[in-house]
């Protein structure tokens, strides 16, 4: 009607059902002039459990803006170049992790020892985890709210399982160079099941209360990319960092005593040199760090001024996660010296690890 209604003597009031709690409601108004441009002056807002109170003095178009938790981390600085380097990485890591696998199944499979096998699972799920993140945007994108909701399932649990590998990992080191001497019926079917079977239920109860949805993720350029994930971030600390965080802390330890272990025999025995001896522990730190899936702890540090160089630290090295392994397992299968097995005495029901501590530390080093 073009008429200017402000500073009203009684403040109108307006009501709005209240569906999403994590966000943060504001009570804004347009002056139905230019540009779009939301304000929240002369307006009010009330929340409580169910509703969103408005009130306002003045008379215009109004609306209820969201914002989410911690919406300043919702723009991502060099979204551009960190997408490429993720897409080159994660393309590079599937297609030699399916050489690898393609190796072990129709190639070595009966040759193959248990840390071969842990080995082949973790490029699986690493395998599922890089799949369903390449085509995580193309499918946002398509806004079919169902595929979505399956390809952020299927990214969620391929990266736990991925996580529990990297603890098995650990768990099948300690065992083999640390405890010895340990008797386990079935054990290859336990861990096996353990990885695959426990990140199922989580996936599905965050699934079945529908925190699978649609993200928005703005760059610093302005540019917008969707992506299938979780949207409460309480369920993504807790679930995924926390989690991250227990398997980080276990490996960790396990990571600092078989270097520990390693180092302190090879100085006593001191049979190469110093340059060749120090190339063989740096390689052997890296190969640990990888199976351990150590590198993804490089999120821990993105924060202050270290928020940008370790978002491109992260990207590389966990995108390129899946070439580096594969490197791994193709310098053990072919260095004809650094082979070695590690279930001596294995059976269908029952693994016993007896290696002594001097071969295991030997076959580590190598």
């Amino acid at each position: 009607m073009r008429a200017n209604s402000s500073n009203l003597t009684d403040n109108i009031y307006m009501y709005f059902r209240r569906n999403d709690k994590v966000s943060t409601a504001s009570c804004s108004s347009w002056d139905g002039k230019g540009e779009l441009h939301w304000t929240t002056s002369d307006c009010e807002t009330e929340i409580d459990n169910t509703t969103i109170k408005c009130s306002c003095s003045h008379l215009t178009f109004f609306a209820v803006l969201m914002s989410p938790p911690d919406a300043s981390n919702g723009t991502v600085p060099d979204l551009e170049s960190l997408t490429l380097i993720s897409s080159i990485g994660c393309g590079i890591s599937m297609f030699f992790m399916a050489i690898a696998l393609f190796m072990h199944f129709l190639l070595r499979k009966a040759e193959s020892n248990q840390a071969t096998k842990i080995l082949m699972n973790m490029f699986v799920a690493l395998s599922l985890l890089n799949a369903s993140f390449l085509s995580n945007e193309s499918i946002a994108n398509t806004g079919d709210n169902a595929a979505c909701v399956f390809i952020a399932l299927l990214l969620h649990y391929s990266m736990l399982a991925s996580f529990t590998w990297f603890f098995i990992q650990a768990l099948h080191m300690y065992l083999w160079l640390i405890r010895q001497n340990v008797t386990i019926s079935n054990y290859m079917r336990k861990i096996t099941v353990l990885a695959w079977v426990f990140p199922a239920p989580i996936v599905i109860a965050i699934a079945s209360v529908g925190e699978y949805k649609t993200v928005v993720i703005k760059s610093t350029s302005g540019k917008i990319s969707r992506m299938c994930w979780i949207t409460n971030s309480y369920i993504h600390y807790t679930v995924n960092i926390g989690y991250y965080a227990l398997v980080f802390i276990f490996t960790t330890g396990i990571f600092i005593m078989i270097v520990t272990k390693v180092v302190q025999a090879r100085n006593i025995k001191a049979t190469n040199s110093k340059r060749k001896t120090f190339r063989k522990h740096l390689m052997m730190v890296l190969s640990l760090f990888l199976l351990f899936g150590l590198t993804w702890s490089v999120a821990f540090f993105s924060n202050g001024p270290m928020l940008v160089p370790s978002y491109y630290i992260f990207s590389v090295l966990n995108s390129f996660q899946g070439f580096f392994l594969f490197l791994y397992y193709y310098h053990i299968h072919n260095d004809v010296a650094g082979r070695f097995s590690d279930d001596p005495e294995n059976t269908d029901s029952t693994t016993t690890i007896t290696q002594s501590s001097i071969n295991a530390v030997d076959n580590i080093y190598h």
